[in-house]
């Protein structure tokens, strides 16, 4: 999907680069890998230097500490854009790719423009976590040599049956959670299943313009997730994309490239720049 974009590995990090103006970098979720941006990737471009990457024990990243913290995966965008020579970015992120855009916001403020939280968790409720604990667990355990739980995620992000316009992403992004490096993927999502109240009372501190973007039909990550992000956030707002699902950036890319173009159109130069 990232055909013709420049590929590079700066300490350890593999990533894709296009386009020309200030620094825009994208972070994905669990299970996929810089390719899950193509279509903001080509959209995003003309206007922005936009950079996608592996996150820690996916694609071309090595793998995270056994017991992986979000620090680790910002320090690990931090240490990026040290060998690429750029300081100040705009960040977006999805899924658990958007904890750690605000972890590195709150981590690095002086690094980070603005930040895009796209389909973010936050404060599950008991029953939320408890499922995604369980989930966690079988991975842990040794459960990713069983494709049950692929179909069930596939099931959660895109629909059962799959809508007949999603079949080619759906495929794509199946073939993704195949190839995924068993160990990365646990210790991620052993991470992700524990994160979600990391930034319950840091998101007061963070003092830039930070977009809380998700998805009417995505339960897990929800609306009124991003509504009490966006309430704590001293610059934060909110908008729930109507009839959209978890992987909204890859099945209608049109209306979420709208959203991020609206977004960080709105920001100033200085705020943005590199």
């Amino acid at each position: 999907m990232l055909d013709g974009f420049k590929l590079g590995r700066v300490n350890g990090t593999s990533y894709y680069r296009t386009g020309r103006g200030p620094v825009l970098v994208l972070i994905h979720g669990v299970g996929m890998h810089a390719g899950f941006w193509a279509p903001q990737l080509t959209a995003l471009a003309e206007h922005w230097d936009v950079i996608a990457y592996d996150t820690l024990g996916h694609g071309g990243s090595p793998l995270p500490p056994e017991h992986p913290t979000l620090a680790d995966y910002s320090n690990q965008l931090r240490d990026l854009l040290d060998g690429l020579g750029i300081f100040q970015v705009c960040v977006a992120g999805h899924s658990m790719g958007a904890l750690i855009a605000l972890e590195f916001a709150l981590s690095h403020p002086a690094r980070a423009g603005a930040v895009v939280a796209m389909n973010a968790v936050y404060c599950r409720t008991p029953a939320q976590r408890e499922a995604v604990v369980q989930r966690a667990a079988l991975l842990r355990g040794g459960g990713i040599a069983d494709m049950s739980w692929r179909q069930a995620a596939l099931d959660r992000w895109f629909g059962a049956p799959v809508p007949p316009g999603q079949l080619e992403n759906t495929a794509w992004v199946g073939a993704s959670l195949a190839a995924v490096d068993a160990v990365g993927y646990a210790r991620a999502y052993a991470l992700f299943a524990s994160a979600d109240a990391a930034h319950a009372g840091r998101l007061r501190q963070l003092a830039v313009p930070a977009l809380f973007l998700t998805g009417e039909e995505d339960h897990n990550s929800s609306a009124e997730m991003s509504r009490e992000m966006a309430r704590e956030a001293p610059f934060g707002s909110a908008v729930a994309l109507p009839g959209e699902r978890h992987m909204m950036s890859l099945t209608s890319p049109g209306v979420v490239n709208a959203a991020l173009t609206h977004f960080l159109s709105s920001l100033s130069l200085t705020q943005a720049a590199q």
